[in-house]
């Protein structure tokens, strides 16, 4: 190296800390939820005490947030595609009381084939998936197909499915569920996978995210588009490998209840220590179910044509028409997509109850939108990412669990949630003036 070279070197303006985020190709806005996930933890934890960031509220907030973040990521495609989808509350409410009324009445009372059998779950899953795919697939079709506008048509869903609920049999509670089904719930002491199979999830988690940093890398390379630095990289994977690893250790450190890990030892005959047998719970299989849904409609959304295609259509659709897309079909195929989400959904919180209730699913429709907005998502079409819906829900969820902790009453809940919903507009609002 020549003087001059390192002299020019020694004179270089130090990078500021935004040149730094671009050149590690960081989304800002991604980046300034995690922020404020940060802010809003560490904030209810001072005010209730230490109880927010407690290994049980964490394991309880990560499970409780599953459902409405597994219809998030089918929502960012409907707002992508310029729609909206105001019924998946009652979709929901409609495909668990059904999958309800599959495992306690239909199949041991009308079929007369018992109760608890091992193919039930089966059963009553795969009528519920169904059931929630036929009813995307009819507002779909009406959307794309008649020209009705999704707003009219999915409110109008909104209150027939939800009366559809209470019409099946008279507003009653039904239960109690399968075992094998209330599994999917995340109840406690078979709702959690355990302590090593969560540290192989995580290492797992860990091993996919380097692989797909180092290969994106790759081929970007080879197509001579411009790539992050390794030392980029090499943050990128520390710092999520760390998140994750964290995130393992906290639902490690959530154990079962007294009486469940005293029932266990009676039952194997194990000798309780002093203070107790301390029974690692794991990672809940809510989560499970989240991680696997985010994956597979992050694949979609980025690497599958059916993706691409949806956001070509809520970039432009006159464009995306002269190319050759075809847009009814696209549009059918998002609402047919939110339907099976919905009903995965409404499996998860009907097996979290243990029961089919008819409120089930109310309001959550709110939740749903305001974490896809939340998580970047522009009502004007063509912009949104999956792992941002997904933070919006925890977000959300994270609101709601910290003022019940500190016992805020119910009406002053609905309006931080609807303050936070009309900022969260407003923000994307400004943000699309600026880009214009």
């Amino acid at each position: 190296m020549t003087q001059a070279t390192e002299a020019a070197i020694l004179k270089r303006p130090p990078r500021s800390v935004r040149q730094l985020l671009f050149s590690m190709e960081i989304d800002m806005r991604l980046m300034g939820m995690v922020l404020i996930l940060a802010l809003i933890w560490l904030g209810f934890n001072v005010m209730s005490g230490g109880i927010f960031l407690s290994s049980r509220n964490l394991w309880n907030l990560s499970v409780q947030s599953a459902a409405v973040a597994v219809m998030a990521t089918g929502m960012v495609l409907i707002i992508v595609s310029r729609n909206i989808d105001l019924s998946v509350g009652s979709i929901l409410g409609l495909t668990g009381y059904t999958m309800a009324m599959v495992q306690a009445v239909w199949i041991p009372t009308t079929l007369h084939l018992g109760f608890d059998q091992p193919y039930t779950w089966l059963i009553a899953l795969a009528v519920g998936i169904a059931l929630g795919a036929a009813i995307g697939a009819f507002q779909g079709y009406i959307v794309a197909y008649v020209g009705v506008p999704s707003f009219v048509v999915t409110l109008g869903g909104l209150l027939v499915w939800r009366g559809l609920v209470f019409e099946i049999q008279q507003g009653q509670t039904i239960s109690p569920m399968d075992k094998t089904f209330s599994i999917v719930g995340g109840g406690l002491p078979n709702g959690a996978i355990g302590e090593w199979p969560s540290w192989i999830v995580g290492i797992l988690c860990c091993a996919g995210i380097v692989y797909a940093l180092v290969s994106s890398r790759r081929r970007r390379r080879e197509y001579g588009f411009p790539v992050r630095p390794m030392w980029a990289v090499a943050v990128l994977s520390v710092s999520a490998c760390v998140a994750i690893l964290a995130a393992v250790w906290v639902a490690n450190n959530y154990f079962w209840p007294p009486l469940l890990a005293q029932q266990y030892a009676d039952a194997h005959h194990i000798t309780e220590p002093l203070g107790g047998l301390l029974i690692p719970a794991g990672i809940a299989f809510p989560v499970i179910i989240l991680l696997g849904v985010t994956l597979v409609m992050g694949f979609v959304a980025t690497r599958q044509r059916f993706g691409r295609y949806v956001f070509a259509i809520g970039g432009n659709p006159e464009a995306a028409i002269l190319a050759g897309i075809n847009t009814r079909r696209t549009i059918l195929g998002t609402f047919v997509l939110m339907g099976v989400l919905c009903a995965i959904s409404g499996a998860i919180q009907t097996a979290r109850l243990d029961s089919g209730v008819t409120s089930l699913g109310t309001n959550d429709e709110l939740l749903v939108i305001a974490a896809a907005v939340i998580g970047g998502t522009s009502l004007a079409g063509g912009i949104g990412t999956i792992p941002g819906a997904v933070l919006g829900a925890v977000i959300m969820q994270s609101l709601k669990s910290g003022m019940i902790i500190l016992k805020v009453d119910s009406p002053i809940q609905d309006i931080v949630v609807g303050a936070v919903l009309v900022a969260a507009v407003a923000l994307d609002t400004i943000l699309q003036r600026r880009a214009k």
